[in-house]
């Protein structure tokens, strides 16, 4: 049995992800596999690929030259050589420099409830911040609105007093 290793389109219309699979050649692209190797999402940034390295070395068949037309049998389609290539698996089945790949992951950050605290206290703090500010402002407001008060409330009691 001839076989590829491809991607199988899974996911909504516009966002799209791909399974890396074992399939026999003449099936569909979204037919029965064989064996799933692996995924790849291009929709995070960077794009997550995750394959089974023992298995892709398993399927790929002894001595196979780089994927370029006719595939042959156990021959990765073009995207899957180059995801390949991403994650270093080709190099390690060829022998070649570069086992290691040159895959991008994603950093790691603070988890859902740190930084829904952390915008809350956020939120607080400005919150706090707007309302002193309120206060301070009408605080001002008022010593000035007495200050103007004062001296004419000076001169209307000086008037009844002169006459």
């Amino acid at each position: 049995m001839a076989t590829k290793i491809r991607l199988k389109r899974q996911g909504k219309k516009f966002y799209a992800f791909y399974r890396v699979v074992v399939v026999d050649s003449r099936k569909k692209r979204d037919g029965k596999v064989i064996e799933e190797i692996g995924t790849y999402n291009p929709n995070t940034q960077p794009s997550t690929i995750q394959i089974k390295s023992d298995r892709a070395q398993y399927w790929l068949p002894p001595g196979a030259p780089p994927p370029p037309p006719p595939l042959r049998s156990g021959q990765p389609s073009e995207p899957v050589f180059k995801l390949l290539n991403i994650t270093g698996d080709w190099q390690k089945y060829k022998g070649l420099e570069g086992a290691e790949g040159t895959l991008k992951t994603v950093e790691a950050g603070p988890d859902a409830e740190a930084r829904i605290a952390a915008v809350e206290d956020q939120a607080q703090k400005l919150k706090a911040a707007k309302s002193e500010a309120a206060a301070k402002a009408k605080a001002e407001a008022e010593a000035a609105a007495a200050a103007e008060e004062a001296p004419a409330e000076e001169a209307a009691e000086e008037a009844p007093a002169e006459a």
